[in-house]
């Protein structure tokens, strides 16, 4: 299992029901970015404190509304007419290598964020990615269990 989260996010993204679960849980208002650093300090064995889960919320919230969020805004505005304009779709990929790159600073940001932080005995499976995950497991408590399923069979 890779060290950084970059790596385990790639990793982690990769496996079965895990990206379609969560697009689902950005689509009702989850921060992925969060929730993936989420997992990845459950299989740390991060020691879960709810003011260090606030942190990582006052760190990810706002570089997502302010980078992310906007470039995925466009991004996806400009689907249907990239279909038949190639230059535009030239510029779409384009501005989803940024939204990537983003994304990628934003687990660097957290990763270091968190470095430090103590470790524990195996705790309650799932902690930080519950904890992180916000009204997103109201609105699709299904994605966020593949979530946990999939972090838990890592383990």
């Amino acid at each position: 299992m890779p060290s950084d989260l970059w790596s385990f996010t790639l990793d982690f993204y990769a496996r079965p029901g895990v990206e379609q679960a969560c697009l689902k849980l950005q689509d009702r208002g989850g921060n992925v970015c969060a929730l993936l650093c989420g997992v990845w300090l459950d299989q740390r064995s991060i020691a879960f404190d709810i003011r260090r889960a606030d942190e990582i919320r006052q760190l990810a919230t706002p570089w997502h509304d302010r980078v992310v969020g906007p470039l995925r805004t466009v991004r996806t505005q400009w689907k249907s007419a990239a279909a038949t304009d190639e230059e535009l779709s030239a510029l779409r990929e384009r501005l989803k290598g940024l939204e990537l790159d983003a994304e990628r600073e934003l687990l660097v940001r957290l990763q270091r964020l968190v470095q430090g932080w103590p470790e524990q005995d195996p705790q309650e499976a799932g902690v930080w990615l519950d904890a992180l995950a916000g009204e997103a497991a109201n609105e699709a408590p299904d994605a966020l269990d593949i979530l946990r399923r999939v972090g838990k069979d890592l383990a």
